[in-house]
């Protein structure tokens, strides 16, 4: 079993912006600056809103958080999200998901500048994603084909399952694995909640990428030895061991299953850091385009 470490991937990503950051403040070029929109008070939105201004402190960005009431109408929303689409200074920014009931989702993406749709969320670039024109990628299968790229994983005719079907990660990622790239070329299955031979798929594929949103479930006698397995689900779970009284776990089983598989990602620590800094490489390619 080797464990792909996507803390260690994210940190060098990290420092090679940092980098190119440095590189542009020398030249007296433009410093990358990240936006977030956030609405409503959920904590996870914040704990992960933090998490992004705090990367882009540690590579040189410029961030900002645009904060508005749980109770802001949609036409207002839409009018602040038009005045960050009209604001130079801004590169890129994101809307963070999930929205307070009320407000359509999908409208509101649409009304995020594509040249600034750092989450890639945008039909402009998903549709450009799809036809496989250089766009902003959504950021989590960015960061998966990131992860499978740097340990050199082989997909080129490899038998790869998708669990899960949201716009997001499943969707995207079935896509970018099955195009014709160096790491792609794979023979890709999307399977969801009404698939009815789940592990029967699960047993047949070479590769298994994970994002059901199910505590623990992939067990050991759901794969076959040697399957490469990336675990995109993040859930808490009682644990009266720990202080917290909880713990977080994917949507593996890790320990069940660690003795067959040939690469795994771990959770916490595998795909989760990724996705913050292919957003901030994301940002940092919106602000080079205007060089």
């Amino acid at each position: 079993m080797k464990i792909i470490d996507g803390k260690k991937v994210s940190i060098e990503i990290l420092d090679e912006i940092k980098s190119s950051v440095d590189i542009r403040v020398s030249n007296n070029l433009k410093v990358p600056h990240l936006a977030a929109v956030l609405v409503g008070d959920d904590g996870p939105s914040q704990t992960y809103v933090n998490s992004k201004i705090k990367a882009c402190e540690r590579v040189g960005f410029e961030s900002s958080l645009f904060k508005f009431q749980k109770s802001i109408s949609e036409v207002d929303l839409i009018n602040e999200i038009e005045k960050i689409n009209r604001n130079n200074n801004i590169d890129g920014f994101i809307v963070q998901l999930p929205l307070p009931d009320g407000i359509n989702q999908e409208n509101i993406l649409s009304k995020v500048d594509p040249s600034k749709d750092v989450d890639g969320f945008h039909p402009v670039n998903y549709g450009k994603m799809a036809l496989g024109i250089e766009t902003f990628l959504p950021a989590t299968p960015a960061g998966i084909i990131e992860l499978i790229s740097r340990c050199k994983i082989d997909l080129k005719s490899k038998k790869c399952l998708v669990i899960g079907r949201s716009q997001i990660v499943g969707r995207p990622i079935s896509i970018l694995l099955s195009q014709n790239k160096i790491f792609g070329n794979a023979t890709v299955t999307v399977a969801h909640s009404r698939t009815t031979n789940l592990k029967e798929l699960c047993i047949n594929s070479d590769i298994i990428i994970s994002a059901i949103g199910i505590p623990q479930f992939i067990k050991g006698n759901m794969i076959k030895k040697g399957v490469t397995i990336i675990d995109v689900g993040i859930s808490r779970i009682d644990d009266k061991s720990s202080s917290k009284g909880y713990k977080i776990v994917g949507d593996v089983d890790f320990e069940n299953v660690s003795s067959k598989v040939g690469f795994i990602t771990p959770v916490p620590g595998g795909v989760g850091p990724m996705t913050i800094a292919m957003l901030l490489k994301n940002t940092l390619k919106s602000c080079s385009q205007t060089d």
